[in-house]
């Protein structure tokens, strides 16, 4: 049986099938669609299953990425590849035990009336929070300014930094599992999609003394209805510049930008990395993560997803080039990027330029 044949078979079955087929993922079924820890690097809660999960199998991760599919779900968290995968699903539908299935449900049409109502609820909260943000340069900004010293960015010319695209919220909620916990300042930071559109919004909530607020997760994207994000963080105005630099994380960035003083723009994490999408005109220096190897990610899922995007703007006749920390990775620590080579974390080592073209 084809795979697209086999996914319609599966379709309203992904929670029976990957229990048995992914037991580690059990305590993410079991608290869907609420985040967990992440069953391939660990953390806090950085991942969930889709809300729609049973008739999808799709999940997603904040530093592994989106995995669109049942397929894709057991390929990355397993480290299968597709035929293994293939396989052990249509074992599971059509072998000895696919007398306990019954046939696919369709899943419930949703009235669009809900899905307009939806939608502009996501608006009006991105617009609350940008409309109630202020400069990173204004006096009332100084916790975000502490914060970026904290973190060892203190090179920055506040005046390449667009403050259209990354400000700072005085006083923002907090929520976690749809409730209000508090309120912290944060930094704020718009997200693209791959035509520059404004889409989302970024959170790094911090105190007032500048540094990380005290919970779960001090970093969040808010909701969003665009189709993608591919268009990244515009943190730093590009001016007349031929060459963008693109890093995953708003710190990573706006430590590069600070030492090497070029414009930089931030993916979020390795999968949109991985489709970051450039404006025309420019060659792109891809500024990696180096994380250490995994099952799915032999090289390291940093230099993995750039490998992908500077294979992809070849094809395109864009000029891009990978840099790499030549640093070793520290016992202890699962990555290090150029903010860690900046602040000097790591032993010194040369970067590695591992392609150009």
């Amino acid at each position: 049986m084809e795979a697209k044949e086999l996914k319609q078979l599966a379709s309203g079955r992904w929670k029976s099938i990957v229990t048995s087929l992914a037991p580690q993922l059990g305590l993410a079924i079991e608290r869907l669609p609420h985040h967990v820890s992440c069953p391939v690097h660990g953390g806090v809660d950085g991942f969930r299953l889709f809300k729609d999960f049973d008739e999808t199998g799709g999940s997603v991760c904040n530093t592994c990425g989106i995995q669109n599919d049942g397929y894709a779900t057991l390929m990355w968290v397993n480290g299968w590849d597709f035929k293994t995968t293939h396989r052990a699903i249509h074992d599971m539908l059509l072998g000895d035990r696919a007398n306990q299935y019954r046939p696919p449900v369709a899943p419930p049409q949703v009235v669009k009336k809900e899905v307009e109502v939806n939608v502009q609820s996501i608006r009006d909260s991105l617009n609350h929070v940008w409309k109630h943000s202020i400069p990173l340069s204004s006096s009332e900004a100084r916790p975000a300014r502490m914060y970026l010293a904290n973190r060892g960015i203190r090179q920055i010319d506040y005046r390449k930094i667009d403050s259209n695209m990354i400000r700072f919220a005085p006083l923002l909620e907090y929520y976690e599992e749809g409730k209000l916990l508090n309120k912290y300042p944060a930094i704020v930071t718009m997200v693209c999609d791959s035509d520059g559109r404004p889409s989302t919004v970024h959170r790094t909530y911090i105190t007032d003394s500048g540094t990380k607020a005290p919970i779960p997760s001090p970093k969040k994207m808010m909701r969003h209805c665009a189709d993608n994000l591919f268009g990244a963080m515009r943190i730093a105005v590009q001016g007349n510049s031929k060459v963008l630099a693109v890093t995953e994380g708003i710190e990573t960035a706006l430590a590069v930008m600070g030492v090497f003083n070029v414009p930089v723009w931030a993916a979020g994490n390795a999968y949109l990395l991985e489709n970051f999408v450039p404006p025309q005109g420019v060659d792109v220096v891809i500024y990696a993560d180096k994380d250490r190897p995994s099952r799915q990610h032999p090289d390291g899922h940093g230099l993995s997803a750039a490998k992908l995007l500077l294979k992809r703007l070849w094809k395109e006749g864009i000029k891009a080039s990978i840099k790499l920390p030549g640093n070793e990775i520290p016992q202890g620590m699962k990555s290090v990027d150029w903010l860690d080579v900046v602040n000097g974390n790591v032993p010194q080592a040369p970067a590695k330029k591992t392609a150009a073209r």
